[in-house]
């Protein structure tokens, strides 16, 4: 090969590369921004929301005012790469590791309600992509007052967490697992025992939140049991309230369900979820 024909050679590969990379990287900023709008649905908490449930224009992923709840005085912080108010400084590894240890850059510990048990399972691709995903979007100047809690958190949700890979899509199931984790869907639906998750009786339901206007709302049963729960409910029926929040009768679900928020999932994520809510241990309601 002629010097010149391997010049060109070389600067042809470099330029397939550079496209491969660029191609790869908008492949993450893609699945970051259904994960952090539609599946794990991060600003149903860290969005300032009408009292219909929409987001307030300007303010998505801005972090919101505090609420008192069991744990405490709670205020969901600013996601934007804002650097006085927000995570600008925070790298993306400094969000991974948060998102799965609950450990800010500065060391100290996250508390409720954020899921990190459930996001200790996020895939080491999953992870990057939400991280790479924060730091693309526009910068919001929103300080938001730091959370009061009524007693003490965790000192540690467990080691370092790395080396993780979600389930093939084609194992819809344990793929519907995996995805049915990152929107934590179990942590509303499985009702509480001595202040802990009662994982004997996952998914029936039965937790209690505050609403809006201050009424006890309890989550709805999940399991495939078929006076209780969805084992009447047909596919399509789960979809619909998953992503328009409305039940077989066409009646709304309560507020806490955030429809709004999934119903841009992907076709794909929501057939698995519908897969692995079947798979259930059915269950009565307390």
């Amino acid at each position: 090969m002629r010097g010149a024909d391997r010049v060109a050679a070389l600067i042809l590969g470099l330029g397939v590369g550079m496209i491969a990379v660029s191609a790869k990287a908008d492949d993450l900023l893609a699945r970051g921004a259904e994960l952090v709008r539609h599946v794990a649905v991060c600003g149903q908490c860290h969005t300032s929301l009408t009292p219909e449930g929409t987001p307030i224009a300007g303010l998505e992923l801005a972090g919101a005012a505090p609420k008192t709840v069991a744990v405490g005085t709670i205020a969901a912080p600013n996601l934007t790469p804002d650097l006085e108010t927000g995570i600008g400084s925070w790298s993306e590894q400094d969000i991974v590791k948060a998102l799965r240890t609950g450990l800010r850059p500065d060391g100290t510990i996250i508390g409720p309600p954020m899921p990190i048990a459930y996001y200790r399972k996020l895939s080491d691709t999953d992870a990057l992509a939400i991280a790479k995903y924060l730091k693309s979007i526009p910068p919001v100047r929103h300080l938001v007052p730091k959370s009061v809690y009524k007693g003490p958190l965790p000192t540690s949700y467990g080691g370092p967490v790395d080396g993780v890979t979600a389930p093939s899509p084609s194992d819809i199931v344990a793929y519907g697992g995996y995805v049915t984790g990152v929107a934590h869907c179990l942590l509303c639906h499985t009702p509480v025992a001595n202040g802990r998750p009662d994982m004997s009786r996952v998914g029936a339901g039965g937790r209690e939140y505050t609403g809006p206007q201050g009424e006890i709302i309890s989550s709805a049963n999940i399991t495939p049991d078929k006076t209780a729960g969805l084992g009447e409910w047909s596919d399509q029926d789960i979809k619909n309230a998953i992503t328009q929040g409305i039940n077989p009768n066409g009646a709304p679900l309560n507020s806490f369900m955030p429809w709004r928020f999934f119903s841009g999932m992907a076709p794909k994520d929501l057939d698995a979820i519908v897969a692995y809510v079947r798979t259930l241990k059915p269950m009565q309601s307390d």
